[in-house]
């Protein structure tokens, strides 16, 4: 059965100073670039179970997330062609569904970065964190009805608000480690957050935690958390567990910056 891993750091967006992914029994794989430029692990899983597991050092930058007060929202006209694709709907952030709630909420405020964080405020103010609240398939239409999800949910509902506004938006997934913040009282998951195009660069949000963080180590971009999946399989391969650590380290002599990242996917699949 073949299977598409989706772990790894985004290329350039850090630098990886070692890595180290191991399957067990010991399988091939290959690695390509998807149409987002995000890497990827292609598999070929025998019967019976299969453990994979993923740790790295990466450096990473000591700055929280950049933000630009003064940014501008481009009129669609003036958007760089490659941009346009992150102002359509998709299969979890229906913009088009959500349009006229967007602009009700949101078309009085001010365009640009105020009306993007008025976006992110509402997002985080109005839906409640709850791990059992939602599913893989659950979209931004569901979540925005329910008012609960997990990171991924409050990022697909900011994507879509953005999008139906006319703000080219993406959904981003990697590691968020707590640096500079106290410590989540739930086990650490891989993180969900966004990015939007203002003022000709995109910028980062995070509608779940609505702070500027140090620390990201972005694994992939995309449309929705579909272009993103961790594991995509060809076939049945149920989960059966899974661990996820992404933590501060030492100092190493090799670097002054705000010390590497470690990230780890340790337990069975398939």
């Amino acid at each position: 059965m073949t299977a598409v891993l989706q772990i790894e750091p985004f290329p350039g967006s850090s630098t990886s100073l070692t890595a180290r992914l191991e399957t067990n029994p010991v399988v091939a794989t290959d690695q390509y670039l998807d149409l987002y430029g995000n890497r990827c692990r292609r598999f070929l899983l025998g019967p019976g179970q299969t453990r994979i597991h993923y740790e790295a050092e990466v450096e990473v930058d000591a700055g929280v997330d950049d933000a630009d007060q003064e940014a501008l929202q481009h009129s669609v006209i003036d958007l760089p062609s490659d941009v346009l694709h992150f102002t359509l709907p998709s299969r979890f952030c229906e913009s088009d569904t959500l349009g006229n709630t967007a602009w009700r909420l949101f078309g009085d405020v001010p365009a640009g970065w105020q009306r993007a964080q008025s976006v992110v405020d509402w997002v985080h103010d109005n839906i409640t964190f709850d791990h059992a609240s939602s599913s893989p398939s659950t979209t931004a239409t569901e979540t925005y009805l329910q008012r609960r999800g997990v990171c991924r949910d409050f990022a697909q509902l900011g994507v879509t608000f953005l999008r139906a506004l006319n703000i080219p938006a993406r959904y981003c997934f990697g590691y968020l480690p707590d640096i500079d913040v106290l410590p989540a009282e739930a086990p650490m998951d891989f993180a969900g957050w966004l990015e939007a195009y203002l003022g000709g660069r995109w910028y980062t949000f995070d509608p779940r935690n609505n702070t500027r963080r140090t620390g990201r180590v972005i694994i992939g971009r995309g449309r929705d958390a579909l272009d993103v999946a961790m594991l995509t399989t060809y076939g049945l391969a149920p989960l059966t567990a899974m661990r996820v650590a992404a933590e501060p380290v030492e100092a190493a002599p090799w670097s002054s910056a705000r010390p590497p990242v470690l990230g780890e996917f340790p337990e069975p699949v398939g």
